[in-house]
């Protein structure tokens, strides 16, 4: 059973920048991404990696951020720049889809 850590989370100002990591027991060579959920709203998809290692953005932060991966630290890193106020939230990383391996997830704030 996969095993995933997030860190990095935090406060910012808004036009800032965070770098958040999430390292993983087995390996970061599946479908992996990032996750998030605002407050009194549904977990959304941030970034993510596809089975056939392509990367997918959501349309408010497709140019701000990225999603990068290192196998040999077996790590998942999402680099978050210009952030803003709306991209609160808690930040959770996934391996294998909604249906797979979740982190326990990371407080991102965001002031303005």
């Amino acid at each position: 059973q996969a095993q995933l850590v997030e860190s990095g989370g935090g406060l910012v100002q808004a036009g800032g920048s965070l770098r958040l990591s999430c390292s993983t027991s087995d390996g970061v060579y599946s479908t992996m991404g990032w996750y998030r959920q605002a407050p009194g709203k549904q977990r959304e998809l941030v970034a993510m990696f596809t089975s056939s290692l392509n990367t997918v953005y959501t349309d408010a932060v497709k140019g701000r951020f990225t999603i990068s991966r290192d196998y040999a630290k077996k790590t998942v890193y999402l680099q978050m720049n210009s952030v803003k106020p709306e991209d609160t939230g808690v930040y959770y990383c996934n391996k294998g889809g909604p249906k797979g391996y979740w982190g326990q997830g990371t407080q991102v704030t965001v002031s303005s």
